[in-house]
């Protein structure tokens, strides 16, 4: 992608043109009445993806796992969890996803292993394993005694709260656990570790998958030293992330895997690396192809613009003007090298259209804008599963209604040592929880909104019986069938995919513009980002613009007026 995005180019990578769908397994839908969602259920709703117009379906974790982390948790990388199904209705998934034309992608998580794994269970039995140096293991810090409090190797802090090492009790020593205790990192150092993960990506392939969405893949690197981190005002723990986000041989590490995995065959596939932290300019070498590394990168920084102080659970809503300057630098930034991911839902994250939008009287106006400004960035745009029909955050009422691990873990540390109010702790909890994506899929108005016959394993959404893909997709003002215009307009329109990218307005606290262009061709994006009418600036670049152009796509019916209404956007044709 080194090149001026004005130019044409003759062969661009096939996937600037793609859109990708993410299924979240076990809350999609649900085949045999157990509550969970499985593969048979996703080969169910492929019609709906097909006529959706995606070109690409993402699959969370369906490999063998004790569940202690929805499934990031891996047991066993090469089968498929009962829960879920077998290998033979994957492949029958597989056939079925590529006969109608589209690709699967699987979720590569490999920063880590479950505790259950074989390779863990080796090396935890002692020592002198062959396998000990597969996982970070340490004495406890000097001076204390293993067990005692405080004798934890460093202060690091887990992302589900407490501390990030666990204390072995047969070999009395700790092993590192970024995340849950029951998810220990493996250790990259060792260049075992590295091939056997290698072989079995390429068995995945072999198999016939189309790529991999790679897990926090950009924490495979840590400082061998694991040195203590700064401890934040509020915090208990130490942050160590500096020295592992982007760690020392991350991209040795990257390009080994290239050589061992891709080369021959990358052009058909899709490699996407989620990498929180990661900047701009890290970004450009990740994604650069003539460094055979991964072709795009998540990154996180929108998704945290409407934190607090105190981080994720200290909400303080969004103020648009971060977000332009922060999308504006990404879409500048790999301008000319690399490729943006483009998205606002994923399993991690609430519901768009209660997060930035309004899932009230304007949630069909404020789910469909939010599309049509993800879409028309210059990136491959991700959907989450319920996004195209305008699924909201779900009304949770008590800790108990939560299944997610870091947000229980969260409640409980932060009503125990931390002394926060429960209420205010739920509050918060409501509005970020990762749970709010995790409901079930509302397919019908029917019981259970049509995800299981069952008892669904997370409570479904009671405005089901108006929030469905049944009723959306009969209605004249239907958040899908906006989103097949979306994705027809970027497999159509050239300038949508390859043109250049020039924000608008960027300072205006509620109006969100912005240009495409392309050999001549220019498209204009205005949108409300409000409940009130809003006219535009006297700015030269919008004068008149509202009235002008020839209107390609807007979720108002009627005809342009002098003011955008709340929550309108129009792509206008300008040239």
């Amino acid at each position: 992608m080194n090149r001026d995005p004005e130019e044409t180019v003759s062969e661009p990578a096939w996937w600037t043109g793609a859109v990708v769908y993410q299924i979240y397994p076990r809350s999609f839908a649900d085949s045999n009445g157990d509550g969970i969602g499985d593969l048979r259920g996703i080969i169910s709703k492929l019609d709906h993806l097909e006529e959706l117009g995606v070109d690409v379906v993402w699959l969370s974790p369906i490999y063998s796992s004790p569940q202690h982390d929805n499934g990031y948790d891996i047991s066993d990388y090469q089968q498929i969890d009962p829960t879920f199904g077998t290998l033979e209705q994957f492949d029958e998934l597989l056939e079925g996803v590529h006969q109608r034309g589209m690709k699967l992608v699987m979720d590569l998580v490999v920063n880590h292993t479950s505790s259950e794994h074989p390779w863990f269970r080796e090396s935890s039995s002692s020592t002198d394993n062959p396998k000990r140096d597969w996982y970070w293991w340490r004495d406890a810090r000097e001076g204390f005694e293993a067990g005692e409090k405080g004798a934890e190797p460093t202060n690091w802090g887990s992302a589900f709260s407490g501390p990030s090492w666990s204390l072995d009790p047969t070999t009395g020593q700790y092993y590192l656990h970024l995340f849950a205790p029951e998810q220990p990192d493996l250790n990259w150092e060792n260049a075992q570790v590295r091939q056997a993960v290698y072989a079995m990506m390429n068995w995945w392939l072999d198999r016939g998958v189309d790529g991999f969405r790679m897990d926090v893949i950009n924490f495979i690197s840590k400082d061998p030293a694991l040195p203590d981190g700064p401890v934040q005002p509020g915090k208990l723990w130490g942050d160590g992330s500096q020295y592992y986000i982007s760690g020392p041989r991350i991209h040795e590490y990257l390009q080994e895997m290239h050589r061992e995995v891709f080369d021959g065959r990358e052009a058909e596939l899709i490699t996407v690396g989620e990498m929180p932290g990661v900047t701009i300019d890290e970004a450009k070498l990740f994604t650069d192809p003539t460094r055979r590394e991964v072709d795009m990168v998540f990154q996180f920084e929108h998704v945290g613009l409407d934190y607090g102080p105190g981080g994720k659970w200290d909400y303080k809503g969004l103020d648009l003007r971060d977000l332009k300057t922060s999308w504006n630098r990404w879409q500048k930034g790999l301008a000319q090298t690399g490729w943006n991911s483009l998205y606002l839902n994923n399993h991690d994250q609430p519901r768009l259209v209660s997060r930035f939008g309004n899932d009230g009287a304007f949630r069909y106006e404020s789910a469909t804008l939010w599309a049509a400004l993800l879409h028309l960035h210059r990136g491959t745009p991700y959907i989450y599963q319920g996004e195209e029909i305008g699924m909201t955050n779900a009304p949770f009422e008590t800790v108990e209604d939560f299944r997610d691990i870091e947000s229980i873990n969260h409640f409980y540390e932060a009503t125990g040592p931390l002394r926060h109010e429960p209420e205010e702790v739920l509050r918060n909890l409501r509005i970020m929880s990762r749970d709010n994506a995790r409901t079930p899929v509302q397919w019908t108005p029917g019981v259970h909104a049509g995800f299981t016959t069952g008892t669904p394993w997370i409570g479904v959404n009671p405005n089901h019986a108006s929030i469905n893909a049944e009723s959306d997709r009969a209605s004249s003002r239907s958040v899908f069938r906006f989103y097949q215009q979306l994705i027809e307009l970027r497999h159509k329109n050239e300038t949508v995919r390859l043109g250049n990218f020039a924000m608008l307005a960027e300072d205006h606290p509620t109006l969100y513009a912005f240009t495409r262009t392309l050999s001549g061709s220019k498209l204009l994006v205005v949108g409300n980002v409000s409940g009130s009418d809003l006219a535009l600036p006297d700015d030269p670049s919008l004068k008149d613009s509202s009235l002008s152009g020839s209107l390609v796509l807007g979720n108002y019916d009627g005809g342009l007026t002098p003011e955008l209404r709340p929550w309108e956007v129009r792509v206008l044709q300008m040239t």
